[in-house]
């Protein structure tokens, strides 16, 4: 099984690169899994899923910006409640964008959001860039942190926590919208 696992590696650095496109924090936290586990080597895996995951939110901004093009879209947008919006995400982005990064279902609209008002891209980035070192430095450091009071049992506790984790999240976005 360790031969097969080190035969195909890079499958594990393509999966953190990947990952973020499908769930984030699944990517995340399987990185930071792995590194525990020393099944992978800590500061590749930590740079292909950071890569991974600033890559995946940058392109949501631009989701945003073609949206200004659609006349429904615009039409939405002259609204009150949507003005009051711009002006706290144009406003306090940095607070927004890292605190929404920590908060389920608020980076996605965040993203797009910025896109469509108007935000500098390369504020934007900036913002998105430093929330994702952040969030990932912490995930890497509270697994790291468990391992080291685990020990050994670190290489099956961890994944099961990991993967415990990633299923409570699914398990709450899915119970969320079943009651929007």
């Amino acid at each position: 099984m360790e031969d097969m696992l080190e035969e195909n590696m890079w499958l594990a650095y393509v999966c953190a690169l990947f990952g973020p496109f499908v769930q984030e924090d699944a990517a995340v936290l399987a990185a930071a899994s792995g590194s525990v586990a020393k099944m992978v080597n800590t500061p590749l895996i930590f740079l292909m899923v950071s890569i991974g995951l600033i890559v995946s939110d940058l392109w949501k901004f631009w989701i945003g910006k073609a949206a200004i093009r659609n006349d429904w879209a615009r039409q939405q947008a002259e609204k009150p409640r949507v003005q009051a919006m711009k002006s706290q995400v144009t406003g306090n982005l940095g607070k927004s964008i890292i605190l929404g990064r920590f908060v389920p279902g608020v980076r996605i609209p965040l993203y797009i959001a910025a896109g469509f008002f108007g935000v500098s891209f390369a504020r934007f980035a900036f913002f998105i860039i430093v929330s994702a070192l952040i969030y990932i430095a912490l995930a890497f450091a509270l697994f790291h942190a468990l391992g080291a009071v685990a020990g050994e049992a670190t290489r099956f506790i961890l994944p099961i926590v990991a993967l415990s984790i990633f299923v409570t999240l699914i398990s709450l976005q899915t119970m969320r919208r079943k009651k929007s």
